[in-house]
């Protein structure tokens, strides 16, 4: 659901066919790489896994590691809850822009 709200907000700001990739290839990549796919968040110093909290891939990837392994980085109640309201965030956003015609043609 996450994912499929995010398209939806880079398909309401995308001029051309070619802006469709700016956001997948500059924003969604880093953030699967530094979501702790690779590694475990308690490897990171202090900082950085305060840092890594903000990223929403860090909840996908500590749910399905807790679905397939049965241990997770992240409480499974926060990891359902943060997910929530991104989605719930996102949700709104593509709404509000949707009512206001963004991105739409005429």
């Amino acid at each position: 659901m996450l994912f499929s709200l995010a398209g939806l907000l880079n398909a309401v700001f995308a001029k051309t066919f070619d802006d469709i990739s700016l956001i997948p290839t500059f924003v969604l990549t880093p953030l699967t790489y530094l979501g702790g796919v690779f590694y475990s968040l308690t490897l990171l110093p202090p900082f950085w896994q305060g840092l890594s909290h903000l990223n929403p891939i860090v909840y996908m990837i500590s749910g399905f590691r807790f679905g397939f392994l049965g241990i997770n980085d992240v409480p499974l109640a926060t990891t359902f809850a943060v997910l929530v309201v991104f989605i719930v965030a996102f949700y709104l956003l593509c709404w509000s822009l949707i009512q206001r015609g963004r991105g739409l043609r005429s």
